[in-house]
């Protein structure tokens, strides 16, 4: 239970801030949280082919998974089928993920049965 509130937390407060964060990504310094909607179309075959693959390709890139759920809990608004949160050290790493022969690869199974909409903010603090 707690998880659901954390990661609904997490993505009102990313929908929240996201657009004025995109605009200070340009310092690179501060860890990136890398928060994803999506819109899964079979659940199924999202968990056993996709998630797998995407998720050991973020580990190997270097960032990591904080919080995940095919089950959001809406606290203002509707909410995405699923969520997924990640912490990077950089944006630059996260590109270097996202252009990645391994997370390519993910992403044709993944865009087979889930729609994506992903955003990045900077961490806040020192």
């Amino acid at each position: 239970m707690k998880t659901r509130y954390a990661v609904t937390l997490a993505m009102v407060a990313g929908i929240g801030i996201g657009a004025a964060a995109v605009q200070g990504l340009h310092a690179q310094s501060k860890q990136v949280y890398l928060v994803t909607e999506i819109d899964v179309s079979n659940a199924d075959a999202y968990v056993k082919e996709y998630a797998p693959l995407a998720q050991a390709s973020i580990k190997k890139a270097g960032g990591k998974l904080l919080a995940a759920s095919l089950s959001v809990t809406a606290v203002e608004g509707t909410p995405p089928k699923r969520v997924a949160i990640q912490v990077w050290d950089s944006m630059e790493q996260v590109n270097a993920w996202r252009n990645g022969a391994d997370y390519k690869e993910a992403r044709k199974i993944g865009d087979k049965y889930a729609t994506f909409r992903s955003f990045a903010l900077p961490a806040v603090g020192p």
